[in-house]
């Protein structure tokens, strides 16, 4: 995972720097009509071409049959079940393109989330930072009371607690920052003897923010700060960031989704014209 998304923030940086991250609005639409072209092309060249043509044809026999012999039960009947059987044959010939343009599909997506969907936090706001402990790893207290004495939280000046933290006997601590100053800022989680950094992005103008570190596969989400080692005593950690106002276009996580796969779709079908002699859709 850190590998891969190592990769991808490699490629796309340079990708989406010429126009900034204050434009949202053009790398959403670039970014969504090539994800349009990318699935044309994948389905293309990974799908069954000739079998999707062959299913389509017999789906329009026995539609035909059905129509000549609307008076014959059984042939209805029949000609019926055949077209049951060609659309499961059609879905099937559709899996494997759909299994293959999803990796490129979700990666663009995963980048423009990241830069697009959330705003640095405010200055003066409250946030909450929630750490999850791996209870796996040997150091790792399992009670409330273990906790309290074996972790504990250094942040530099930009920031400042708001509360005393609340901890769970699950795992789980919970703590109240406030943003006091704008910057990339970086928080330290200390297990023991172990410590885990925090990035934390606070005013300023719009940029890529770190919205959540952690070992499992939801940092394929977010690609905003690298994953944590399988041994890190810290399995996640995780900051509320206000939804960032993209003005025409919806904003946050579901906005961006909707905005690149809305035009995503739109594109494809708008540009199948031009692949109508290769593709058969």
């Amino acid at each position: 995972m850190n590998r891969f998304n190592a990769i991808t923030t490699a490629l796309f940086d340079p990708l989406l720097a010429p126009f900034g991250d204050e434009h949202a609005w053009f790398d959403l639409i670039f970014w969504s009509v090539a994800g349009g072209i990318v699935a044309l092309i994948v389905y293309k060249y990974v799908s069954n071409q000739g079998g999707i043509q062959r299913t389509k044809n017999a789906i329009k026999v026995h539609l035909l049959e059905i129509r000549l012999f609307k008076d014959d039960i059984a042939v209805v009947l029949g000609a019926t079940a055949k077209i049951l059987l060609k659309n499961a044959l059609y879905l099937g010939h559709n899996i494997l393109p759909m299994l293959v343009m999803i990796v490129p599909m979700m990666t663009i997506l995963f980048q423009l989330e990241a830069r697009y969907a959330f705003d640095p936090l405010p200055v003066g706001s409250v946030n909450l930072l929630i750490v999850e402990l791996d209870d796996r790893q040997p150091g790792v207290p399992d009670t409330a009371t273990g906790l309290a004495e074996a972790v504990r939280l250094e942040i530099p000046d930009g920031l400042s607690l708001d509360a005393p933290p609340v901890r769970t006997a699950e795992g789980t601590i919970a703590w109240r920052l406030r943003a006091e100053q704008p910057g990339d800022h970086v928080a330290s989680i200390h297990v023991g003897d172990q410590v885990v950094q925090k990035q934390i992005a606070v005013g300023g103008p719009p940029r890529k923010v770190p919205v959540l570190r952690t070992k499992g596969l939801e940092g394929l989400l977010y690609p905003g700060e690298p994953g944590l080692p399988a041994d890190s005593p810290v399995y996640s950690a995780r900051l509320r960031y206000p939804e960032r106002d993209l003005g025409w276009l919806p904003g946050g996580e579901v906005g961006v989704l909707a905005t690149f796969f809305g035009l995503s779709i739109l594109s494809g079908f708008a540009l199948k014209g031009l692949f109508l002699s290769l593709i058969h859709i």
